[in-house]
């Protein structure tokens, strides 16, 4: 059977309706997975991501992350309808939300307070996922800086060292990794729910007016990590930031903790991209060395 056949097949096993393809259009935006977005002749429509075969976990990963998401009930979600393996494809379904409006930032902050509300003992999550398409241990540990030194800041240093950073950058990250605890004097960071990966191109409106955040790779954490990423490339607004304090008003020592945080971001890039992103990561842990 061929691969859009098989895959409306699924997606008319899943939803309990009929669904016949008539149209299936390219959707642009990623660099990971290519997407698309099937509609049948009664306007039904799913978006549809593909990957090779054996970026099925990561898919699965996905679908578990935004179900986690929608549980705490505080900002809009697409919903994810199936998910496997037709012949060297994994897909995954998911609901193909009305997007491209545009509505207030400010009620996107008060939402994303709510969703870090989300709390819990332990930091991590049940399963392991992927930031980009890097790996992305999320192993349960009730010590927050143990778990962002082993899981995340010293798992991409690691990475690193593999991939042909220079020996500066790995000498001043292992400073870091050994020193870094300093910049939580003070704060006891809770295990909130967090999206993971939320950059401007992972947030829209939909076309009545409310937030959509997607592509998660979702895991309990300190929120400062999410509020950080936010800032890293830009597109939320000054209102986004003062409406979410509104709410939960973020630590003084948040101001140097988003570079740290960002460093593992900035990493990641470098991991996935090479570049002048080793040059910035350097840069971002000589000024956090300074902090010590």
């Amino acid at each position: 059977m061929a691969l859009w056949d098989y895959i409306a097949a699924q997606i008319s096993a899943a939803s309990g309706e009929v669904f016949e393809i008539k149209t299936q259009q390219g959707v642009s935006g990623g660099c990971i997975n290519s997407a698309y977005r099937l509609q049948d002749a009664h306007g039904r429509s799913y978006f549809v991501k593909l990957n090779h075969a054996e970026g099925l976990s990561m898919f699965e990963a996905e679908a578990e992350g935004l179900n986690e998401l929608s549980r705490a009930q505080a900002i809009r979600l697409p919903a994810p309808l199936c998910s496997g393996v037709a012949g060297e494809q994994a897909y995954l379904v998911l609901d193909d939300l009305a997007l491209g409006g545009t509505g207030s930032m400010a009620a996107f902050g008060r939402q994303l307070a709510q969703l870090h509300q989300h709390t819990r003992q332990s930091f991590g999550w049940w399963r392991s996922n992927t930031i980009g398409a890097t790996p992305q241990m999320n192993t349960e540990d009730n010590d927050w800086l143990h778990f962002w030194r082993e899981q995340r800041l010293g798992f991409q240093l690691q990475l690193a060292a593999t991939n042909g950073a220079g020996r500066p950058l790995l000498d001043k990250g292992e400073r870091l990794l050994t020193g870094f605890a300093v910049l939580f004097d003070g704060y006891q960071p809770q295990a909130s729910l967090l999206h993971g990966d939320l950059w401007s191109g992972n947030y829209a409106f939909s076309q009545t007016g409310e937030a959509v955040i997607f592509d998660p790779a979702v895991y309990y954490g300190d929120r400062e990590a999410d509020i950080a990423m936010t800032e890293l490339f830009g597109g939320f607004s000054a209102d986004f930031y003062a409406a979410y304090e509104e709410i939960w008003p973020l630590d003084a020592g948040y101001s140097v903790r988003k570079t740290f945080y960002n460093l593992y971001h900035i990493l990641n890039h470098f991991n996935m991209f090479g570049g002048g992103y080793g040059a910035q990561a350097e840069g971002m842990i000589e000024r956090l060395l300074l902090e010590l």
